[in-house]
């Protein structure tokens, strides 16, 4: 049985891999340890220990608490209704979307940006 805990970290993981266009094989070979290891921590399967997330953390580019930021909040977001996932940042093609809006120049994602919001205002 999975914790909700683990499960969130592990989503944390994958999410900041995906975002940085980061492979588990390549994440694994950084922290030192098998791919298999990765996506058992990726689907909550195995628990991360502190040390282990301190090097997922120095691999990934972020501090350790990023694993933890929307802990309190999973109950809420599971009631959010309307066409946006429960587990938005668990969905690849929103993080897809995200990586390749990144990608844009900060002129025309800008421009992009103030698009999306009309056309969000008009549907």
């Amino acid at each position: 049985m999975t914790h909700p805990v683990d499960v969130h970290v592990g989503k944390r993981i994958r999410h900041r891999r995906w975002l940085v266009g980061m492979t588990q094989q390549q994440l694994a070979e950084r922290v030192g340890i098998k791919f298999q290891q990765i996506q058992k921590y990726e689907t909550g399967a195995n628990r991360v220990s502190a040390s282990r997330l301190w090097d997922i953390a120095d691999a990934l580019d972020v501090p350790v608490s990023f694993f933890f930021e929307g802990l309190d909040s999973d109950a809420a977001a599971k009631d959010t209704g309307g066409d946006i996932p429960a587990d938005l940042m668990g969905d690849k093609e929103a993080l897809d979307l995200i990586r390749s809006y990144y990608a844009i120049p900060e002129n025309q994602r800008r421009r992009l940006f103030e698009l999306a919001r009309v056309l969000s205002d008009v549907a």
